[in-house]
């Protein structure tokens, strides 16, 4: 019996990440489906596409991000916002969630960096992802701006803390983002890619 109970949990946990993703794929894809039937109905009829509404909504997204690149925008975009920068509750979550994924937009690539922490005189270090490499625009001591940002995220992203350290106290790791975000979810449970040590 504890050979099968070991048998059932193996099968159990190797299926649940595969079937969640596959199950969020498809509620995901069944709704933008839905979204798209609705929408075209009117203009095409009975005829539709298996499909389309992946299509149309790719094409979408494609359009939206060509008309938020350009200068013009950027007043617009403020005019939009504006609800969401204003109202307390609102403005603490939609600045949150901006500021996390303006972190990951591609003109940003460039300043991530996955980094060990550790200060000199500990034994101790976590890992965490360098936010900023310049704070001369926030109101620090002269000291402090001479830092850089990590941030140090949270088991399974229930939080995470946001640290000023001496540029000396990082060393930049052979790992993504992705992959560091990933590990970070599940306090870096299971496996992982083999790395060499020192």
């Amino acid at each position: 019996m504890k050979r099968l109970y070991a048998y059932f949990f193996r099968g159990l946990i190797t299926f649940l990440p595969v079937g969640l993703t596959v199950y969020v794929l498809f509620l995901f894809v069944t709704w933008v489906e839905g979204l798209a039937m609705q929408m075209l109905r009117p203009f095409t009829g009975e005829f539709y596409l298996p499909g389309l509404g992946i299509v149309l909504g790719t094409g979408l997204i494609l359009v939206l991000g060509f008309l938020v690149s350009q200068p013009f925008m950027k007043l617009v975009l403020g005019w939009v916002e504006l609800p969401f920068t204003n109202l307390p509750l609102v403005k603490s979550i939609y600045s949150s969630l901006k500021s996390f994924a303006d972190y990951f937009s591609p003109h940003e690539r460039d300043a991530q960096q996955v980094v060990l922490l550790k200060k000199p005189d500990s034994d101790m270090s976590i890992i965490g992802l360098v936010t900023r490499q310049n704070l001369t625009d926030l109101p620090l001591d002269a000291h402090t701006r001479q830092h850089v940002a990590v941030y140090l995220p949270m088991g399974y992203m229930i939080g995470g803390y946001t640290v000023f350290v001496p540029r000396e106290w990082v060393q930049v790791l052979d790992m993504s983002v992705e992959e560091a975000m990933r590990s970070s979810l599940t306090a870096w449970m299971g496996n992982t890619k083999p790395t060499n040590s020192d």
